[in-house]
């Protein structure tokens, strides 16, 4: 009993005390509210500049400085190759090397003489051809958006039997199309050339090619460059050259363009897994690259081992030294860049309209 009471007692009080606590609490927030010093107001930072665009702004230097450093190194490596030809031509044992073999070798008595007019329009049209589909290649490597596609008719031209009709960039359909005309007009070359017996001076037909073509480059290296009339044979290192890119390089590009063009017989799933696209790939922008650096190797000697001569070679089918020449090979550059000019999308449209389906 007595226990009880004095909790009874006790507990009015508690409550009591209680009941002061949040009216105390609430008394000292309003004097702390009222000696808080105001904080200066921090004006809002401005939002940093992201990492990734100061870098873009960096990008175009870096890479003319990388640019500017791999030319540096070509010609520091190009002056080093000659400086230490023209050493080695100095040594007794390459004089005698450069003696036994000048850099040719005679061909049989069978071989023709001259370049015959065929051949200067063959040399025309596969300039033509090559410069067009250069371009449209590698458009079609780089660009971002096509100007339209186009999807060939089933069982077509650009679509036989066996080949799923693939629906592809309207720039494609210009590349495969000069590839077509391409690839006839080298069929022709070559059939006039083992017709003709021409192409004794463009294949090796003997070991002795081998240190000819050495010794060919060796001189050329020195910058003391062989002596060669193309009207009658050329140097060995030229036949090697002429050999690989008729014979060699040109057939790699057809068999791997083929593989990743509307010609490709995809219905057959054995041919797709021999040849996937991966190795046609990694075959034919190599193969472009050699056309490109043989293409400017060949159009410098022209014009620095007896330019009118050459071109007369060449255009006018003639061993003569004139201006005729010049004249032919100018207005072919026109007629290239016209073309250039007309494989514009507003040009080809119509005609590939008439060989398959346009869309954008």
């Amino acid at each position: 009993m007595g226990a009880s009471a004095t909790v009874s007692e006790a507990a009015p009080a508690n409550r009591t005390r209680m009941a002061d606590a949040p009216a105390a609490s609430a008394q000292r927030t309003r004097m702390g509210a009222a000696t808080v010093t105001p904080q200066p107001e921090v004006p809002a930072e401005q939002p940093a500049v992201p990492a990734t665009a100061s870098q873009n702004a960096t990008e175009p230097g870096k890479r003319w400085l990388r640019r500017a450093i791999f030319c540096a190194i070509l010609v520091a490596a190009a002056v080093g190759v000659v400086l230490v030809a023209r050493w080695l031509r100095t040594l007794p044992e390459v004089q005698q090397f450069l003696t036994t073999y000048p850099g040719h070798v005679a061909l049989p008595e069978s071989a023709p003489v001259g370049l015959p007019a065929w051949i200067g329009w063959q040399h025309f049209f596969n300039m033509f051809f090559m410069v067009l589909i250069v371009r449209t290649g590698l458009q079609v490597r780089l660009e971002k958006k096509s100007p339209g596609y186009w999807k060939p008719k089933e069982r077509s031209f650009f679509s036989p039997r066996g080949a799923t009709p693939k629906k592809v960039s309207l720039t494609q359909w210009v590349h495969q199309s000069l590839d077509v005309l391409w690839v006839v007009n080298g069929i022709v070359f070559v059939v006039l050339l083992l017709v003709t017996g021409h192409w004794q001076k463009i294949v090796p037909t003997s070991w002795e090619f081998f240190p000819n073509a050495l010794s060919s480059g060796l001189q050329y290296a020195s910058l003391n460059w062989p002596l060669e009339n193309g009207w009658i044979h050329y140097n060995a290192l030229q036949v090697f050259a002429y050999f690989i890119t008729v014979f060699i390089a040109a057939p790699f590009a057809v068999i791997s363009g083929i593989r990743f063009s509307t010609w490709w017989p995809d219905q057959h799933a054995g041919l797709t897994k021999i040849y996937p696209v991966e190795i046609a790939r990694a075959i034919h922008f190599p193969v472009m690259l050699y056309f490109v650096g043989f293409t400017i190797v060949h159009i410098f000697l022209v014009f620095f081992t007896g330019a009118l001569r050459n071109l007369n070679h060449m255009f006018t089918s003639r061993d003569v030294v004139d201006w005729w020449g010049l004249a032919v090979f100018g207005g072919s550059l026109v007629v290239i860049a016209a073309a250039w000019w007309l494989t514009q999308p507003i040009f080809i449209r119509p005609i590939a309209a008439r060989t398959g389906t346009l869309s954008k």
